[in-house]
C-alpha cells in the first residue's frame, strides 16, 4: 500500500470514530439519574473488558499489543479520564445540545494545536476558523440575549470548553506515539475505569441502573466509548490530523439531530446558526491546511 493510500485509509479509520461518537451525547443523558463518574467507570470498564478479551483470544501476540511507554499510557489514560468525566458533567449540568456544541470546539482546536505544537504552519484562515468557533460558542451560551448565561448553566458551560481542550491536544499529542500499538488502547480504557470508580466511590451515590440504563451502558462501552477509541487512535497516528479535525464536525451535526429527535432537547434557530458557524470555521481551517501543504 502506497503512502498516500495509507494516509487515506487511516484517516477514513479516524472518521468511522467520528460517526459513533455522534451517539454519545444521546446515549449519555439516556442513562439519566446515573452519577458521571459511575457512568465513565461501567461504560470503559466493559470497553476494557472487550479489549482484555481480544487479547486472550490472541494469546502472546495479544499480550505484546498491550505494552507500552509509561508516557504514552499517562496521556491517553489522563485525557480519556478528563475528557469524558468534564463531558459527563457537562452534559448533567447544561443544556445537552448547548453543552454538546460547546464540547465539539475540538476540532477547530485539534487543526489550531496541529499547526502550534505539531509542526505545521497556522495560516490567516485557521485563526479566523477559531474565531468563528470562538463566536458560535458565545451565541450558545447567551443564546443570543447579549452576554448572559445562566448561572446555574456555567458549570456545565466550563466543563464541556474544559474537554474540548483535552480532547483537542490528546488528539495532536497522540501522534508522537506513532509505534504504539492501537490495541495498547486497552489499557487506557482499565485505567479510566479505575479512575472512575474511585472518584465515583469518594464522591458520589451509587446507583442501581436498570434495565434500560445497563443497555444503554453496554452500547457506549462497545460503541463511543469502545470501538471509537481503537479507530481513533489509528486514525490520529497515522492519518491527515487536520483533515480529520474538519470532518469531526459531522459529529456535532448528527448528535444534535439525534438529541433533537430523541426528544431530548429542543430545537432553537440560534443552534442551526451556531453549527452553521462551526462548519464555516471547520471548512476554513482545512482549506488554510492544504493551501499550507
Amino acid at each position: 500500500m502506497s503512502d498516500t493510500a495509507a494516509l487515506r485509509r487511516a484517516t477514513l479509520v479516524g472518521l468511522v470514530a467520528i460517526l459513533l461518537w455522534a451517539s454519545l451525547a444521546l446515549l449519555t443523558t439516556a442513562t439519566g439519574s446515573l452519577p458521571p463518574f459511575q457512568v465513565l467507570a461501567i461504560g470503559f470498564g466493559i470497553a476494557a473488558l472487550l479489549g482484555l478479551s481480544r487479547a486472550a483470544l490472541r494469546g502472546s501476540e495479544g499480550w505484546r499489543e498491550l505494552r507500552q511507554p509509561l508516557p504514552a499510557l499517562a496521556l491517553s489514560t489522563l485525557a480519556l479520564f478528563g475528557y469524558h468525566a468534564l463531558y459527563f458533567i457537562a452534559l448533567k449540568r447544561a443544556p445537552a445540545v448547548e453543552a454538546n456544541l460547546l464540547n465539539y470546539m475540538w476540532p477547530l482546536l485539534i487543526v489550531v494545536f496541529a499547526g502550534l505544537i505539531g509542526g505545521v504552519s497556522v495560516r490567516p484562515g485557521q485563526w479566523l476558523g477559531t474565531a468563528l468557533g470562538l463566536v458560535a460558542a458565545v451565541l450558545l451560551v447567551t443564546r443570543g440575549r447579549s452576554l448572559q448565561v445562566e448561572p446555574t448553566h456555567v458549570p456545565g458551560y466550563l466543563a464541556a470548553l474544559g474537554a474540548a481542550l483535552i480532547w483537542s491536544l490528546y488528539s495532536v499529542l497522540n501522534r508522537r506515539y506513532a509505534n504504539v500499538p492501537t490495541a495498547a488502547i486497552t489499557v487506557a480504557c482499565a485505567g479510566v475505569a479505575a479512575l472512575g470508580a474511585v472518584a465515583h466511590l469518594l464522591s458520589e451515590q451509587t446507583a442501581v441502573p436498570t434495565t434500560s440504563q445497563w443497555i444503554v451502558l453496554v452500547l457506549m462501552g462497545v460503541g463511543p466509548v469502545g470501538a471509537a477509541f481503537w479507530l481513533w487512535d489509528h486514525g490520529t497516528k497515522r492519518g491527515d490530523i487536520a483533515l480529520l479535525g474538519s470532518l469531526s464536525y459531522l459529529a456535532p451535526l448528527l448528535s444534535t439531530l439525534l438529541l433533537v429527535a430523541s426528544g431530548r432537547a429542543q430545537a432553537h434557530w440560534i443552534q442551526a446558526v451556531a453549527i452553521t458557524l462551526l462548519l464555516t470555521g471547520a471548512w476554513l481551517s482545512v482549506r488554510a491546511s492544504r493551501a499550507s501543504r
